[in-house]
């Protein structure tokens, strides 16, 4: 158990928290949110002891371990992933030779009833519960199932770290934490470098994991199917919810009314008292109840109502030139590194105005494609072309990691803004959030959030007409990303998204292209067009859907009108077929009952921020029997 007793940070003037008082227990899943930079990831160095706070205590058992997911990515020296990984086992060596080292002094020394001895004899079992706790059997297999796991294939296993991108160092980083099995797991937006499988998993992991975790993470979902806590940093308070995110937006909101009603109620109270103050000192017969009145006044305890922070992002992407109605055209494109094809024969076309969505799990050239089309990088045969007067900005995830760290947010954008934007640099990171002393941040402090911020503020400097963004929601907060989502939905100009966020993309793309396996397929529509198209109802199996499609209302207005003129039918092959597609019905109809049943099962797991993946498979089981089912009835109307 780690406890933080009126725990307060202070930057300066700025007081980050104050006076924060909460307890972490065994198997607590707490989701710690909040807009950036209201202190998130400083909180999180508070509890591992890298940033001393100015009021207050953190404390913990002897022995407490704490494994800790930044953002920024550690040095990886090992000459494979697998060793590598394997890393994480180095705890148990240093554990047993300090097990050793005690034993031979508990074993040598007298002074059996000295507070020394008994310390060090409480050190021993402290150890040594650890090393029950880490479970070392079986070292290989956990460190296989948590590799593949996190996305990594058996043939990456011997293969350098250095040769992975950024984004599968952190999965390596996030690997290494989970084979260590802390007693409490601090992670720092852990989603945003991995794909919908390798996220599901990871919810799966965490349903059976048996310490504790806090996270950070701007992914509803992934919020709502870990976590059962939800503590709210917001304006230097604190606020801590029994209850996943969806459960406490509500509950915050029942909080706030009540505080409304309570403080009306106070402030109307308080109105009657000052008017019978008054009343009663204009009469000597009543100055005694005056008196006693004021008393009463100032000893009232005032209700106060918690404040909520409406700060938020505003802006419009400018616009360019416009440009030719063809943006990008690519013939029998193709990209490798090395021996590793990325894919081939690509065929695509973008026309002025499309939102399109690259969607696919990582490592399928999604990236690659956009860095492509941005001139970031050249493919290796094949053709693509650009259209007339096209102006690209692009935002891509190792931009926020290229920042100069010496430099303030003012400077940076000073240098790289051209001259006759130069005296609207203020105003435009006061639309992204950074006003008054926050410009003169030395970009080496900002949070990971910040950081994002700062690039989507430099994509203003430059008109373009059309914009590439690469996973621009990673360490945005839920509002961040909403104001986002209404700027790219508002530009008039040309959008390509690489993002694994459905939430975001929902509503504002015209196109998907999705990449697998070195081949991209286009689907027009938003990408609810393409998950209808695929059968599938997410990126993520957990969300399956109870909505009926359109193609199935259509059925069953076909059924009736087909039963009826069967019904006219005297022949005896006519009766039997009616009486096959009678019996279909029925199979169909208590299928549907049956699949409505488990989908109810799952929402209420859902609520209770549980997930049961032998519920889902059986889900995807039932439907593929449904959607047999009604392939024949099908069969027999035609």
């Amino acid at each position: 158990m780690l406890q933080a007793t009126n725990v307060s940070i202070i930057f300066g003037s700025r007081i980050l928290f104050d006076n924060v008082t909460f307890t972490i227990q065994p198997r607590d899943r707490i989701g710690l949110v909040g807009r950036n930079g209201v202190g998130k990831s400083t909180l999180l160095k508070a509890l591992n002891e890298e940033i001393t706070p100015q009021e207050g205590s953190i404390s913990k058992p002897g022995g407490y371990s704490i494994g800790f997911l930044k953002q920024e990515i550690r040095g990886q020296n090992e000459p494979t992933v697998w060793l590598e990984a394997q890393t994480a086992f180095k705890e148990i060596n240093v554990l047993q030779a300090k097990l050793d080292d005690i034993q031979h002094q508990l074993e040598t020394r007298t002074d059996y009833d000295s507070d020394d001895y008994m310390n060090l004899s409480q050190l021993f079992c402290d150890y040594n519960d650890r090393l029950v706790h880490l479970d070392i059997d079986d070292k290989d297999k956990k460190t296989e199932l948590v590799l593949l796991g996190l996305g990594y294939k058996r043939e990456d296993f011997e293969k350098a770290p250095s040769t992975f991108s950024g984004g599968w160092a952190m999965r390596l980083e996030l690997a290494k934490l989970l084979l260590q099995n802390p007693d409490l797991l601090m992670l720092d937006e852990p989603t945003n470098h991995l794909d919908i499988e390798s996220i599901i998993w990871l919810e799966e992991f965490f349903q059976k994991y048996e310490g504790a975790i806090i996270l950070v993470s701007h992914d509803k979902t992934f919020l709502d199917n870990v976590c059962n806590k939800t503590i709210e940093l917001e304006l230097g308070k604190m606020y801590e919810y029994k209850a996943n995110y969806s459960k406490y937006l509500i509950l915050k909101e029942e909080r706030r009314e009540k505080q409304l009603q309570t403080f009306k109620n106070q402030q109307d109270q308080i109105k009657q008292i000052e008017r019978n103050i008054e009343r009663f000192k204009a009469k000597a017969s009543k100055a005694t109840m005056a008196q006693s009145l004021v008393k009463k006044l100032d000893k009232m305890d005032i209700v106060e109502v918690e404040q909520d922070d409406v700060r938020s992002m505003r802006f419009t992407f400018p616009m360019g030139q416009q440009s030719g109605k063809v943006i990008v055209t690519a013939k029998n494109l193709a990209k490798s590194y090395g021996e590793k094809e990325v894919f081939h024969d690509v065929n695509l076309e973008i026309e002025r105005g499309d939102k399109v969505a690259f969607i696919g799990k990582n490592g399928m050239g999604k990236t690659t494609m956009a860095k492509i089309i941005a001139k970031e990088l050249d493919y290796n045969s094949g053709q693509l072309d650009l259209g007339h007067n096209v102006s690209i900005a692009f935002f891509a995830q190792h931009h926020a990691e290229q920042l100069p760290k010496e430099l303030t947010i003012l400077q940076y954008m000073e240098d790289t803004a051209p001259n006759e934007i130069r005296a609207q640099v203020r105003n435009i990171l006061g639309a992204f959030m950074f006003t008054g002393d926050d410009v003169t941040k030395k970009i080496s402090v900002l949070s990971g959030g910040e950081r994002a911020r700062v690039c989507l503020a430099h994509l203003l400097l430059n008109p373009s007409n059309v914009l590439i963004l690469d996973e621009p929601t990673n360490h945005l907060d839920l509002r961040a990303k909403d104001v986002l989502k209404n700027a790219i939905s508002k530009y008039p100009g040309t959008v390509i998204v690489v993002s694994h966020d459905r939430d975001f993309l929902v509503g504002m793309t015209t196109k998907v292209f999705e990449f697998n396996e070195g081949v991209v397929k286009e689907f027009v529509g938003d990408v609810n067009d393409f998950f209808e198209e695929r059968r599938l109802a997410n990126f993520r199996e957990v969300e399956l859907s109870p909505q009926i499609s359109q193609q199935s209302l259509v059925n069953g207005q076909q059924k009736k009108a087909n039963i009826e003129q069967i019904n006219k039918a005297d022949d005896k092959e006519a009766k039997q077929l009616k009486n096959k597609i009678s019996k279909l019905e029925e199979e169909i109809s208590i299928k549907e009952f049956d699949i409505k049943k488990i989908e109810e099962k799952i929402e209420a797991l859902s609520e209770e921020g549980k997930y049961d993946a032998v519920i889902v498979e059986q889900l995807g089981k039932e439907k593929k029997v449904l959607e047999k089912l009604m392939q024949d009835w099908e069969t027999l109307q035609s």
